[in-house]
């Protein structure tokens, strides 16, 4: 999900549509459900993109901060306490689900199906809504929210990351060699080329500058696996992504993504058949 908005983040036409500008750094994010999917999503969102995750919406309530919400510790104290009610840091609202109309910047239900529906669509003020969970806007509401201009990012495109990850990891057992294993070697020796070069240049100019340890140790370690699968990840969400924006923003009878995910999955299947002969 987190590729996904990357992706979405890298297309202007779709920001301009959402009313949106800029990059995910100090977005704010509201996320109901921090089990697998929206843990995960609220985790990486604020470490390591910079958003403010300034909801957390549970069964039993929700949590509100404006000035962001420390998304490891909620969910620790969910782990420990089974609830999300006493944390320490911020006020318990009881009617959780209200806040799914909420100020924000990023809406991201990741829990339930039809949770945004035809009884609340119209007060979402999200301009862009991601679906982590199966279904969670029914088609009435998905009717609604275009009228009002929000954007949806699909689910069957949002969450697609854990079906590509596990085809990576088919391909690896097929081949029986972990990813990376067969250049990470020669990249860094590559790299030490580099490095050794730049030195010298300093050394013989008199310069007497240096790189700086942090970046020297970064550079010089070949990729590791997780982050070739990560790349992996990154490169197709992004792939998949222009895929169909090509189609939302080239094509005057498409209005949404999910119009245009439909589509081009479509053409895929149909063209699939026709390679076949079938």
């Amino acid at each position: 999900m987190q590729y996904a908005l990357h992706a979405f983040f890298r297309d202007p036409q779709g920001l301009a549509k959402a009313g949106l500008t800029g990059t995910l750094k100090g977005k704010r994010v509201i996320i109901q459900g921090l089990g697998n999917v929206g843990y995960h999503a609220a985790k990486f969102l604020s470490e390591e993109d910079g958003c403010l995750v300034t909801g957390i919406i549970e069964r039993d309530g929700a949590l509100h901060d404006e000035n962001g919400l420390n998304v490891e510790a909620v969910y620790q104290w969910i782990a420990k306490h089974d609830t999300i009610a006493g944390y320490p840091d911020a006020k318990l609202q009881k009617e959780g689900a209200g806040l799914l109309e909420a100020d924000c910047d990023i809406l991201i239900p990741a829990a339930l199906e039809g949770v945004i529906n035809l009884g609340n669509a119209d007060r979402v003020k999200a301009p862009l809504i991601v679906e982590a969970a199966n279904g969670p806007v029914t088609a009435g509401a998905d009717e609604v929210l275009r009228r009002k201009g929000v954007v949806i990012i699909p689910d069957m495109y949002a969450n697609a990351g854990g079906v590509t990850v596990s085809y990576f990891e088919w391909v690896k057992n097929l081949s029986h060699i972990r990813f990376g294993r067969m250049q990470r070697r020669q990249e860094e020796s590559r790299h030490q080329l580099v490095v050794d070069e730049l030195e010298r240049l300093s050394a013989d100019s008199g310069i007497g500058w240096q790189l700086s340890p942090n970046f020297k140790d970064k550079y010089l370690r070949g990729a590791g696996e997780l982050e070739l699968v990560r790349s992996g990840l990154d490169d197709t969400m992004s792939t998949a992504y222009q895929s169909m924006a090509a189609v939302w923003h080239g094509r005057d009878d498409v209005e949404d993504l999910r119009t245009a995910a439909y589509l081009v999955s479509i053409d895929k299947v149909a063209a699939s058949y026709r390679a076949k002969g079938l």
